[in-house]
């Protein structure tokens, strides 16, 4: 019996889609791409079809003249299909005219301002004679007697920061000598002297004041500064700093 000689196919087949070398046993599908045979995977018919090549066997035989004006044709129109299918859609509201809009009306024109009229000579005159009005001050009833203007001065200094001054130098140096006595100079005002033996402060309180203050008035350091009456105390004074009349 003679033997057969059995060789193995060395042809090797592309896939002209995906470029991929077809494994023994697969078998490419034949697609016609405008008159030119073209080897197509299993894998690729979808993408052969895609791209408009037909299988071989169901189309007519044509010439190349007609084939390669179906090509152009085919062509520009799936090109035009595919940009027509990735243009996004257009807004119909988008292609209707922008109406214009009405021009900002413009402010009404200002009438020009009157000029003032200058006074006469005789009017500037007068208006110079005439003294320039002043603000009024508000100027605070003041007690009457000496003891009703220490008790409110005592009042108005135990509700001032100068009352913790005091209460600092006594806590060094013991509690103070208090003298408060009407200025002789102004009926309004009320002095309060505060003395150690190593300095002395003199308080200033004005009651004619709409809201009464406390000013120091003057500081030393040597007793000998004060007058006899200053040094005489006719006032008390507290572990907290105020002070009380006698």
């Amino acid at each position: 019996m003679a033997t057969k000689d059995i060789r193995p196919s060395t042809a090797i087949v592309i896939c002209d889609v995906c470029g991929r070398t077809l494994l023994r046993g697969e078998h490419p599908e034949i697609y016609i791409d405008g008159g030119a045979r073209r080897s197509v995977c299993d894998l690729c018919k979808p993408r052969a079809l895609h791209e408009g090549w037909l299988r071989e066997g169901t189309v007519p035989t044509y010439d190349a003249s007609q084939d390669a004006s179906r090509r152009r044709g085919g062509f520009l129109s799936r090109l035009r299909l595919r940009r027509e299918r990735e243009r996004p859609p257009q807004d119909p509201v988008a292609d209707l005219p922008v109406a214009e809009a009405d021009p900002e009306p413009s402010p009404p024109a200002r009438a020009p301002r009157r000029r003032e009229r200058e006074p006469t000579r005789r009017e500037a005159r007068r208006l110079e004679r005439e003294p320039a009005a002043r603000e009024p001050r508000h100027v605070r009833a003041v007690p009457m007697g000496a003891e009703q203007r220490i008790a409110a001065a005592i009042e108005v200094f135990n509700n001032s920061e100068h009352r913790r001054t005091v209460a600092g130098v006594a806590r060094s140096l013991g509690a103070p000598t208090v003298s408060i006595h009407p200025n002789d100079d102004h009926r309004s005002v009320v002095q309060i002297v505060a003395s150690w033996e190593l300095c002395w402060y003199r308080y200033d309180v004005d009651l004619s004041d709409e809201e009464p203050v406390v000013r120091l008035a003057a500081q030393g350091y040597e007793l000998d500064e004060l007058s006899a009456r200053e040094r005489r105390a006719n006032a008390a004074y507290d572990q907290h700093g105020a002070l009380g009349s006698v």
